[in-house]
């Protein structure tokens, strides 16, 4: 068993993140809480159409978490150890990038009232990669609404996130580049990484194997 009894794994689109969530769940028998992406009406729409849909694509994530959020939290959070594959907090990352001045000021009095009810995780783990590395991991999955996604808004996001997490002291937080790391399909990888999550610790870690 380990010390954080609520972990969130993050990071870039294709990152590797809901993958690593699965695993982490299955080890420690844990409960698994996965981000709702499909659901979203607005979201291939606004891969083609960025400027038109932001604002409605960013609004219903927000609100959707929010209402699964408040889900999860009825249970006994300690009764198992809880993984998820999202930070509530950063659907800002997306609402900073994508949407215009007057929509991202009416979506933040919003966020700010529902962040206001988010318990925070114990522990944040932070996948990283570089952008040529995310754009292969997204073709290899091939979804059909990301088959059209520009390199361009990719490199951005995953820029966003960078500055995001560089500046990020809300919880202990693992920082790992996932560059030469494949935890589904060389076991090794998990293993080393899991060993990371046997101690407590504060502020940032960093973890890159050679």
């Amino acid at each position: 068993m380990l010390p954080w009894h609520y972990m969130v794994v993050e990071g870039v689109i294709g990152v590797g993140k809901t993958s690593l969530a699965k695993l982490l769940a299955a080890r420690l028998d844990g409960r698994l809480n996965l981000e709702v992406v499909e659901e979203n009406p607005f979201l291939q729409k606004f891969y083609a159409d960025r400027a038109a849909y932001a604002f409605q694509t960013q609004i219903f994530f927000l609100l959707s978490r929010f209402r699964q959020q408040q889900q999860l939290f009825q249970h006994d959070l300690f009764s198992s150890t809880l993984i998820s594959d999202y930070l509530f907090a950063k659907d800002r990352i997306f609402a900073n990038l994508n949407l215009s001045d007057d929509e991202l000021a009416l979506y933040d009095q919003l966020a700010t009232i529902l962040e206001q009810r988010i318990l925070r995780p114990d522990l944040v783990i932070y996948l990283q990669a570089r952008t040529d590395v995310l754009m292969e991991r997204i073709r290899w999955r091939g979804r059909t609404y990301e088959r059209d996604m520009a390199r361009d808004y990719i490199d951005a996001l995953n820029r966003a996130y960078s500055y995001y997490f560089h500046h990020y002291d809300a919880t202990p937080l693992l920082v790992v580049n996932t560059d030469e790391l494949d935890f589904v399909n060389a076991p090794r990888d998990f293993e080393l990484l899991f060993e990371q999550l046997g101690d407590t610790f504060q502020g940032t870690r960093f973890f890159a194997p050679g």
